[in-house]
């Protein structure tokens, strides 16, 4: 009988379209990877007790990828040219979770996901932790594949 461990969540790699393994999709927090069904609430004809909830779409909070600042980098290049130029060029993302022989137990592949915010932490004198910059994507929709 073998025993099962749940994989570790700090054991992962970032894809994203025309990047490829560069340092630029190295990072060290993913947020967003959710799925939620929006209902409609439909009052019960005659019944003032009751509350019908409908199915109307499903919605995908925006993705939230964090990382070390990086001085030179063509993904922010990307995103300053998607927000301050309107210059929206959508590219599909893999969010890759590892094994211990850095294989893919699962990938969330997300489709036509593009940048809507870009940040930096607070800069403070009396700290001394790194400067992260956080890049926030929007996404139409994502797949999960299990291997």
């Amino acid at each position: 009988m073998s025993v099962y461990y749940p994989p570790v969540g700090f054991h992962f790699k970032v894809e994203i379209g025309g990047f490829g393994d560069s340092i630029d999709a190295r990072f060290s927090d993913v947020a967003g990877l959710s799925e939620e069904l929006v209902t409609e609430e439909v009052a019960e004809g005659g019944q003032n007790r009751f509350v019908q909830k409908y199915p109307v779409t499903a919605k995908h909070p925006e993705l939230t990828l964090k990382r070390g600042l990086l001085k030179h980098s063509e993904l922010v290049v990307w995103v300053r040219d998607c927000i301050e130029n309107f210059s929206i060029t959508p590219r599909d993302m893999d969010i890759k979770l590892l094994n211990e022989e850095h294989e893919p137990l699962l990938t969330w592949h997300l489709t036509n996901a593009y940048p809507v915010k870009w940040a930096v932490t607070d800069l403070s004198a009396t700290s001394n932790s790194i400067v992260v910059e956080s890049l926030q994507f929007f996404y139409q929709t994502f797949s999960i594949t299990r291997t």
